[in-house]
């Protein structure tokens, strides 16, 4: 009896043992190997990722040469800093406005917008402004200017029209005087062909108009033989320098492109009809300095390009969105002040051979 007794009593304090190790268990928070529970883990996880803000973005088209490197510039500004949403308009405005919609339900805390059309700005601001999102245009300006556009929290980072096709101007218009053998037929008259942007487009309409303002403006007399859009494509740039080839054939004595994609399907074209081999040259300008418009110019074949900065751009445009979206002021940490119209304007470069290394710099090639 006494034996049972003593078995029942430490049946008894052994079970009661791991009954009380079991209630100090549950009062002790699992390890984790760094003594941080799940749940704060969790919980550390969600807020590492909503303190970098929520950018949405938009691109026109993403095959288009210069975008490409503006929407990689975009890329690398906001990593670490924020989260992009981006998006391929494809060239449609209707599909853009949808992809806004759609980021606003997101719940995003800024917009940078690559406007399809620039008049477009409106409607984008408008849906912006029900939202309470600030917007930061870039690239692609409305037309009568962004501080006309009815929503305080909009902004624009770009160029200024006019300023490329003045320098693309002075560009040719140097290159001409300096080459007298340019004008085959010696009638004194520069025969140009002219390949433009996007109708409507800002930047297409000026570089047209003022390109050839300024070379008339240093007495240079022009003939305009053929003009027409080639909508920034390289391939639409080299089907219509074949055809002209065939129409115009040698009265042509110089070509001027809005950009550098169309300017390299010019050069494609002109490579097939036997030009760039022993004597026989064309001289042909762009804009925008890409990086395989500068491997042209070193080779000799284009002569030179206007630097349109599309690091800065994408850059600037990414850290003003987020500047706003954490309500800090617009400009923090931008070397560069609003003009007039609520813009930040990146200046535009003439590149030729001769100082080439200042566009591989803003590419970051060396």
């Amino acid at each position: 009896m006494k034996k049972l007794m003593g078995l029942i009593l430490v049946t008894i304090l052994v079970m009661s043992t791991f009954t009380g190790c079991g209630s100090k268990q549950n009062d002790v928070e699992p390890s984790t190997g760094d003594n941080t529970s799940n749940e704060t883990q969790t919980k550390n996880k969600d807020n590492e990722s909503t303190s970098k803000p929520k950018i949405g973005v938009t691109i026109y088209k993403y095959d288009d040469n210069f975008m490409t490197y503006t929407r990689n510039a975009m890329t690398a500004a906001a990593e670490g800093n924020a989260e992009l949403i981006m998006n391929d308009s494809q060239n449609n405005q209707s599909v853009q406005n949808d992809q806004v919609d759609v980021m606003i339900n997101k719940g995003v805390q800024a917009l940078v917008i690559n406007l399809v059309d620039p008049g477009a700005a409106t409607t984008i601001a408008d849906k912006a402004k029900a939202a309470g999102i600030p917007v930061i245009f870039v690239n692609k300006e409305y037309p009568d200017g962004t501080d006309k556009i009815d929503y305080e929290s909009t902004w624009y980072v770009g160029t200024q029209s006019k300023e490329s096709g003045d320098i693309q101007g002075k560009l040719v218009a140097a290159a001409w005087e300096e080459h007298p053998e340019w004008d085959r037929n010696g009638d004194g008259v520069m025969q140009y062909v002219m390949l433009m942007g996007e109708p409507g487009h800002p930047d297409a309409e000026a570089r047209t108009k003022y390109s050839i303002e300024y070379i008339e403006n240093e007495g240079i007399k022009t003939e305009e033989l053929e003009k027409q859009t080639g909508m920034w494509d390289a391939t639409k740039g080299k089907e219509l320098m074949t055809t002209w080839l065939g129409k115009e054939g040698d009265k042509i004595e110089m070509v001027l492109c809005n950009n550098d994609g169309m300017a390299l399907g010019v050069v494609e074209a002109l490579k097939a009809d036997g030009y760039f081999t022993d004597d026989k040259f064309m001289p042909v300008v762009g804009v925008d300095a890409i990086p395989e418009a500068l491997d042209l110019i070193e080779e000799g074949i284009m002569v030179g390009t206007v630097l349109n900065d599309p690091l800065n751009q994408g850059k600037s445009a990414i850290q003003m969105a987020i500047n706003v979206a954490t309500e800090k002021d617009v400009l923090e940490g931008i070397d560069s002040e609003l003009d007039e119209t609520k813009a930040v304007r990146v200046p535009y470069q003439p590149i030729t051979k001769d100082n080439i290394k200042l566009a591989k710099r803003a590419y970051g090639m060396e």
